[in-house]
């Protein structure tokens, strides 16, 4: 028991683990932003697949990369109690919440890929710049994610917070590309 003349315990300070984890992201986000924009963006249709241009390419793969991420944040949802559907927690959900992050992962690298080397970073207005900084912080903090993921000794919050602006940073990417193509060009053929 403490005496009444004692000192307040200082709160501790953040984890070196954690501020390293905050570091690499930002490396990450930096990384990506000064490369898009010292790098001569080549203005090619970098591939199409099946796709009869690459933009369809890209609106699809980016509609394809937030839908895992939806499925990624409905089973975390799950796996940590916050939602109670199903009743019984599957044994198999754990795997299609990795399963489904990495293929939302994959989905998004082939059209950040053509950004960065075909388009680079761009402000030509609001919507664009909005994209060009999303885009760069969106890996920093998925790196943050995946790096905090098997770490221990984080703060509890950590994990939801940092899987939560993952989540809401591919979302505005998804919606100044992908949303903003179908408002202004209508939904993509193949």
């Amino acid at each position: 028991m403490a005496t009444p003349n004692a000192a307040p315990t200082a709160r501790p300070a953040l984890p070196v683990r954690l501020l390293g984890l905050l570091l690499a992201g930002a490396a990450v986000s930096v990384a990506l932003g000064v490369y898009s924009d010292v790098h001569d963006p080549t203005g090619e249709q970098t591939y199409t697949l099946f796709f009869t241009a690459t933009i369809n390419f890209k609106v699809w793969f980016a509609t394809v990369a937030v839908f895992f991420a939806l499925v990624q944040i409905l089973t975390a949802m799950r796996l940590f109690g916050k939602i109670h559907i199903p009743r019984q927690v599957p044994r198999w959900l754990g795997d299609v919440h990795r399963l489904s992050g990495t293929l939302a992962f994959g989905f998004s690298l082939p059209v950040a890929y053509h950004c960065l080397w075909a388009l680079g970073f761009q402000s030509t207005d609001t919507r664009v710049l909005a994209h060009s900084l999303v885009g760069c912080f969106f890996y920093g903090i998925f790196t943050v994610k995946v790096l905090s993921v098997r770490s221990h000794g984080l703060p509890d919050w950590l994990l939801p917070l940092v899987g939560g602006a993952t989540f809401a940073a591919l979302v505005v990417i998804w919606t100044t590309s992908s949303v903003w193509f179908w408002t202004e060009f209508g939904f993509p053929s193949f």
